[in-house]
């Protein structure tokens, strides 16, 4: 800390004493002129001529004093940059200087008087490091430029402020095991921002600081190398190292930075593979099958990926035949598999030497080897209760077809492996001959038919036979059983398609019309064909020929000409076929040949002895259900009728009805109009019968109060009046008169039979009330009659009066 504030003092001294020079050169007036400093970017330009012009140099009006200021500056006053002069300026305070450019007016200022330059702010190189700036001089009341602007350049001087940096730690890095002293692992570089073109200050130097002895590094260049030969992966993997770079050089008073590098030893074979044990034990019992697994082992290798891979091999023992091994690859063991069946009575252990080998070898640790390593596996067998075993892992037999039942097929053998060698018992499961067509016996497994077999129906029959042991756990066995029916010639020949041929009226003699062709259901045998010949009975027939083309086919051919279909339109031609068998069999097969019209290039027009004519009428169908539909129809009549019949009349009055012709007979003359113009007789239709209530017919009603002999009946009479309609009219619609019109209707009637019976009176000469005799006119026959012993009166309706006379 202390030798960097001695260098930013010595470096303050330094730019003053600078400062005093050039201040000391600039007061010594025009004489010293040709000492002035021109940017050379002022007469680069002038240069840049055509060739063998004349040069002329024009004299420079500024004066330099400074071009440097020095970085992070901390002074209590603004850093003097430098200091501005123009030629013109006499000093009288007319010329004005101007400052513009890169920071103008922020970072540097200028005395428009003076042109003294100073940086207001504190410079960091490692921001920008120059300043491009323009300075010129005006007049300082017009602003008009009394010289052309000049450009020039402030440096930011640099001092030590930034220590080394590495970019891109932390680092990892690997170097494979083993390797030799002075191995590149990887090279590390810092970075210093400050400015490599001056001083020290970016000079870096490389040291560890962690990681000896294994590694080292070089100074300058930031290689890490192996300090140590045989480093050991499997004794330790990884490093973590700690690499300094200093500035200045690495002297002191330098800044430092540091990086984490992180290295790792890549593997190599340099192990061989090897065994935990030098014997392993491993059991299989006798009933497991090939390829199921019977142990494992594994020769460990401390080395990593392709270098930790090993092999296995069986190189001895006396049970190579009956055992494989392989590898897992997964988890690097070996697999010991069984390759055939073992059988703890015939054998009951084994003895393998496995071997472990690395696939994959390092020539430079060849002479460490060798990388193998061996040992020996024992086997024992393990006695268990196994199923009988059939001599033969399928049989095959024959029988003839057509045998009769109990024909001898064939006999299977099984045994029982154990030392017990209990009896078998032979079983044929019915889930594999399922119609039964075989039969075994228990004992000692002979098959035989339970009928007669056909070949053309099933030429083979496969069956499985079961053996099951008696006693012990009852273990079975299944053998797969194979019978094939061997054909004999029972089958006759016929045609392989039954066709109608078609044969023009204008066909030509020696045509041939069809190639018949013949099946047979039997096996032919080889060279064996079918003959063809014409019926004995048509042998000698003027219309057809048959060639036998001495195989399995025949040309049926024309011999004559005139054919019509007129005439005969269908000819059967029969053909026997023999198949030459033993014995021999034939048969008769009918060839219809039908006769059609053609036109003249043999094209089928008509095969028809005339045209098909469709039936007139309807269809069968369409009868039946015209048929069906006036059925239904006559039912639904009837059935109309007799509910016509049987429907009984209503009893309330139609609304069409003339309720002029209801009547109301009493013993009483008439009235006159009176009579049907007081009151709406609408009111006295049948209201009982409306509701329901039908009146008794087989008795009558009686008066409440009996009249007394002598006495005048007008009082009770009125009375007896009164109550007749109260029980008939009233109380009778007492349940249904619930409206205003209606109890209004009924006083209206009971008024006008009150006044009826009053006149009677007054006209009356006797105590008793003589009949009065109905009016004259139309009468109706009142079937209701409800009479008193003075006053006789009924109500009628069209129900009742409906078609009388």
């Amino acid at each position: 800390m202390w030798e960097g504030l001695r260098l930013q003092v010595l470096l303050l001294c330094l730019g003053a004493v600078l400062w005093s020079s050039a201040a000391v050169a600039g007061s010594r007036g025009p004489q010293d002129r040709g000492h002035r400093h021109h940017h050379p970017s002022v007469y680069r330009s002038r240069e840049r001529r055509k060739e063998g012009q004349v040069l002329h140099r024009s004299k420079r009006g500024w004066v330099w004093n400074q071009f440097f200021v020095i970085e992070e500056y901390t002074g209590p006053d603004p850093v003097l940059v430098g200091r501005l002069h123009s030629d013109v300026d006499t000093g009288d305070g007319n010329i004005k200087y101007i400052l513009s450019g890169e920071g103008a007016g922020t970072i540097f200022v200028i005395d428009d008087r003076t042109g003294n330059i100073h940086a207001t702010k504190t410079l960091d190189r490692e921001e920008q490091a120059e300043y491009t700036l323009t300075a010129q001089a005006v007049a300082r009341d017009t602003n008009k430029p009394l010289e052309p602007p000049s450009e020039f350049i402030v440096k930011v001087q640099d001092i030590n402020d930034n220590p080394p940096v590495f970019l891109h730690g932390p680092y990892y890095a690997s170097v494979a095991e083993m390797s030799n002293v002075g191995t590149s692992v990887i090279q590390v570089t810092a970075s210093d921002a400050d400015d490599p073109t001056y001083g020290n200050s970016a000079k870096l130097v490389y040291s560890i600081l962690q990681g000896q002895p294994y590694f080292s590094v070089e100074p300058h260049s930031g290689i890490i190398r192996t300090a140590l030969p045989n480093m050991d992966r499997e004794a330790k993997q990884e490093y973590d190292v700690v690499i300094q770079a200093k500035d200045m050089g690495g002297h002191m008073g330098g800044l430092s930075g540091t990086a984490q590098v992180k290295i790792t030893l890549t593997d190599v074979n340099d192990n061989p593979p090897k065994f935990s044990q030098g014997v392993y034990a491993m059991s299989v019992s006798e009933d497991k099958v090939p390829g199921e697994e019977v142990g494992r082992l594994k020769a460990k290798d401390t080395d990593q990926g392709e270098n930790g891979l090993v092999d296995y091999t069986v190189l001895e023992g006396d049970g190579m035949n009956y055992f494989e091994i392989s590898k897992d690859s997964e988890t690097q063991e070996a697999v010991i598999k069984l390759k055939k069946p073992v059988d703890f009575e015939t054998k009951r252990s084994y003895t393998l030497k496995v071997e472990a080998t690395n696939p994959y070898l390092d020539t430079r640790f060849i002479s460490w080897g060798p990388y193998k390593d061996t040992t020996i596996v024992k086997i024992s067998v393990e006695d268990a209760d196994e199923p009988p075993s059939f001599m033969a892992t399928s049989y095959t037999f024959e029988v003839e077809e057509n045998a009769p039942g109990g024909t001898l097929v064939g006999r299977v053998h099984a045994r029982d492996t154990d030392i017990a060698n209990n009896p078998i018992r032979y079983l044929i499961p019915r889930y594999t001959d399922l119609e039964e067509f075989f039969t075994i016996s228990p004992e000692d497994g002979t098959i035989k038919t339970t009928r007669s077999l056909d070949r053309e129906t099933q030429a083979w029959h496969n069956i499985s036979v079961s053996a099951t042991e008696i006693g012990g756990h009852h273990q079975d066995a299944k053998v797969r059983v194979n019978i094939k029916v061997k054909d004999v010639n029972d089958n006759a020949p016929e045609f392989a398609t039954q066709e109608e041929v078609l044969m023009c009226e204008n066909v030509t003699p020696g045509t041939i019309i069809k190639t018949v062709s013949a099946v047979d259901k039997d096996e032919m045998a080889h060279r064996q064909h079918f003959h063809f010949s014409l019926a004995p009975r048509v042998a000698n027939n003027l219309n057809f020929s048959l060639k036998d083309n001495r195989g399995d086919t025949a040309n049926v051919m024309v011999i004559r000409r005139g054919f019509s279909r007129m005439t005969q339109g269908v000819y059967e031609l029969p053909i026997e076929i023999n198949d030459n068998g033993v014995p021999p069999m034939s048969s008769t097969n009918t060839l219809m040949i039908r006769v059609c019209s053609c036109d003249s290039k043999g094209t089928i027009l008509s095969c028809n002895v005339e045209p098909f004519v469709l039936p007139a009428g309807l269809s069968t169908g369409a009868l039946i259900a015209i048929l069906a539909c006036i059925v239904i129809l006559l039912a639904i009549v009837v059935l109309f009728v007799a509910l016509r019949r049987q429907k009984k009349e209503p009893l309330i009055v139609l609304e069409e009805e003339d309720i002029r012709e209801n009547i109301i007979t009493y013993d009483d003359e008439g009235g006159g109009e009176e009579d049907t113009e007081a009151f709406d007789i609408a009111t006295l239709q049948n209201p009982d019968g409306a509701n329901g209530f039908l009146p008794r017919k087989d008795i009558k009603p009686e008066l409440q109060y009996p009249l007394r002999p002598g006495l005048r009946p007008v009082a009770n009479k009125r009375n007896v009046i009164h109550s007749f309609l109260v029980r008939k009219v009233v109380t009778g619609r007492r349940g249904n008169a619930d409206t205003v019109n209606e109890l209004t209707m009924e006083k209206k009637t009971v008024a006008l039979l009150t006044k009826k019976h009053e006149k009677k009176k007054r006209s009356a000469n006797s105590d008793s009330v003589p009949s009065v005799a109905p009016p004259t006119g139309r009468r109706r026959i009142c079937p209701n009659r409800t009479s008193s012993s003075s006053l006789n009166f009924c109500f009628c309706s069209p129900f009742f009066n409906k078609n009388r006379p």
